[in-house]
């Protein structure tokens, strides 16, 4: 598990009492945020990405505020931003505001254990707030210590006395920078990076490191790192690139979670609604591809591209296609069956026919009407399907799911194909 930035990382660096900036969440009202700049002078607003996102501030993703007014329009610039990197696209979940803290020297400080040492290592320049890797060598320092007697502050002074580290730096960091292994150590962590820590005068004329972002990664399997209390959803390193692309599509409106069941699963289920999740999940059980919840009155264009995005990963591989879910009360089924069909019919025209059975089980706002726009566009494609309204109980309808996938296997996906001209 990875995570970045100084939502949760303030949380955990409140652990050990390390100083760290003040923030705020997404849900920080507009007189909290105006009492952090009247406190700071300033703000940097930053998005909220799930797992180890990086390079944002070379990225334009960093907003930074001196009146309430200005910061209302960086959160809106950046509450749903999207990032490519490292062959990922990402898509924010709301953003902090941090308040900024004037200094003269920024840190680069991080905890790894190091392959060429074989011992945990610290890595510590006086010249961070950038990429360490365009410093050169001899403004880096690297050093190992053992394990058993933990990270002293002698380790942190003969480092910094190497790069000719100014003397009032030595002190404070002196002080502070060992609690962290108490963090690391303790909490499952295999790496901690802090980059600035920007060491802030005080009152008395001496310098405090203050922690202004945070990195850190976690061993999944050490039951310490369940001791921090950290959400299960946080981390997006284990997610499939089929959930990671439906996942960045995620707003205000409409619901789009997923997660892979079974690759090697027939029947593919697009769910509407946590109940016929959790129904639909338990019965079609390994036979399932996915499992999904889409309600909450999606609008078309999302719809369409969720869709688009279940059909190209599973779509092939599926004897059924699956659509179900309750009686909807403010969900338009007509909105929602018009981008899944028109997406099918897209799919078709670009990748070709695939043999496919499709069962639809829906009721709401405009069922009939939608279940029409589907009716034709499946006649048009040449696919079998079966349709239920919401007076049929949805185990039955999942019964027939589970028999139509029968007989694709016994012959059905054989029978269609020839229909459709697939040689």
């Amino acid at each position: 598990m990875n995570i970045t930035g100084m939502r949760y990382g303030a949380k955990l660096l409140d652990i050990v009492g390390f100083p760290r900036s003040e923030i705020l969440g997404p849900e920080a009202s507009d007189q909290e945020i105006k009492d952090l700049i009247d406190r700071c002078g300033e703000v940097f607003v930053k998005p909220i990405f799930k797992g180890g996102v990086g390079k944002k501030g070379k990225a334009g993703l960093l907003g930074r505020a001196k009146d309430l007014s200005h910061a209302m329009q960086e959160k809106a610039r950046l509450y749903f931003a999207e990032h490519f990197h490292n062959n990922t696209l990402s898509k924010a979940e709301g953003v902090t505001f941090e308040g900024a803290v004037p200094a003269k020297y920024e840190i680069y400080f991080s905890i790894t254990d190091s392959t060429e040492f074989r011992a945990p290592t610290i890595t510590i320049t006086h010249h961070g707030g950038m990429d360490i890797e365009e410093l050169p060598p001899e403004k880096i320092a690297s050093i190992p210590f053992d394990p058993l007697t933990g990270l002293k502050g002698f380790v942190v002074s003969n480092a910094l006395k190497r790069l000719g580290a100014p003397s009032e730096l030595i002190s404070p960091l002196v002080q502070n920078l060992p609690k962290l292994w108490d963090l690391y150590h303790n909490y499952g962590m295999t790496t901690l990076e802090l980059n600035p820590i920007r060491m802030m005068p005080n009152g008395k004329g001496r310098l405090v490191p203050v922690a202004c972002d945070f990195k850190g990664s976690f061993d999944d399997d050490d039951p310490n790192v369940d001791r921090l209390g950290l959400p299960d959803d946080l981390d997006t390193s284990s997610y499939s690139s089929f959930e990671q692309e439906v996942n960045s599509l995620r707003t205000y409106q409409g619901q789009s979670d997923v997660f892979v069941v079974n690759e090697a699963g027939s029947i593919t289920a697009m769910t509407f609604g946590g109940g016929a999740n959790a129904l639909v999940t338990e019965l079609l059980g390994d036979a399932a591809t996915i499992s999904s919840d889409f309600g909450g009155n999606p609008p078309y264009a999302k719809m369409h591209d969720i869709s688009r995005i279940v059909y190209k990963y599973w779509l092939k591989q599926s004897n059924v296609l699956f659509i179900i879910g309750g009686k909807a009360n403010n969900t338009d089924i007509y909105e929602t069956f018009r981008a899944m069909a028109d997406a099918l019919r897209d799919h078709f025209n670009a990748h070709g026919p695939t043999p496919l059975y499709v069962v639809v089980g829906r009721g709401g706002p405009n069922v009939i009407r939608g279940m029409g726009y589907m009716q034709d566009t499946l006649d048009a494609l040449g696919i079998p399907y079966q349709m239920f309204g919401f007076d049929s109980a949805m185990s039955e309808v999942v019964n027939f799911a589970q028999a139509a996938n029968d007989w694709m296997t016994q012959g059905g996906r054989d029978t269609i194909a020839k229909k459709l001209g697939i040689s």
